[in-house]
């Protein structure tokens, strides 16, 4: 566990002595989209010191958080334990939460894979989702590039850009239905801010390829409703 302790008997206070030191939940973050190598998660938290993401690694272990297992044509990953998978919906209800306090990205915040992943897990309504047809959305900001198949009210992930360790299903061979591209009118479209049409009218967001009537449906299974 982390060496800080606060001398309280109660749930909370436990789970913030085991993943409330800076980066922790970050580093679960990026576990829950998959297992990842050091140097992956290095990549993926590019402003974190590596002596503190060293530490955090140990401590997460300590904690039965997180463990160290080796993977075919990965060699050995860092991976959340069932203990740790079990701050999914915990995580996914912080992302929505926080989402709503969001402005404009300023040149020195990142927008990772990961965290551009776990944005769209955050949004996803399977509700909306169960009754539609199969569908797979391609979503590019910037240099990152992640495509979702939402299938019966499921969402599966693969990252095209900069990619993943191969560590889950392979990705479909056909291209995406829909392809968008953008970097705000993405924000502002999950949150209800814009509709689709708007967006792409006015430049908040680009149709790089498949059928414009689709981005209607995206909005619809991707949402983010304000909690302000």
């Amino acid at each position: 566990m982390a060496a800080r302790t606060y001398g309280q008997y109660d749930g909370v206070s436990t789970a913030i002595e085991l993943i409330g030191e800076r980066w922790a939940l970050l580093i679960v973050r990026d576990l829950l989209v998959g297992p990842r190598r050091y140097t992956d998660l290095k990549a993926g938290l590019p402003k974190i010191p590596t002596n503190i993401l060293a530490a955090r690694l140990k401590e997460l272990q300590a904690g039965g958080v997180v463990r160290r297992a080796p993977i075919a044509k990965c060699g050995l990953v860092y991976q959340l334990t069932p203990y740790g998978a079990a701050l999914e919906p915990i995580v996914l209800a912080l992302g929505r939460w926080g989402f709503a306090a969001l402005d404009e990205r300023t040149d020195d915040e990142e927008l990772t894979a990961d965290g551009l992943t776990m944005a769209l897990r955050s949004a996803f309504r399977p509700e909306e989702a169960a009754e539609l047809p199969a569908t797979d959305y391609e979503v590019r900001v910037g240099a990152v590039a992640v495509r979702v198949r939402v299938a019966e009210g499921r969402l599966r992930s693969w990252q095209l850009a900069p990619p993943a360790p191969p560590v889950g299903g392979a990705l479909p061979a056909e291209a995406a239905d829909l392809v968008i591209s953008g970097g705000a009118g993405l924000r502002r479209l999950l949150s209800g801010d814009i509709r689709p049409a708007e967006a792409v009218a006015d430049g908040a967001l680009a149709l790089e390829s498949g059928d414009p009537a689709l981005l209607e449906r995206f909005a619809t299974v991707f949402r983010i409703d304000p909690v302000r």
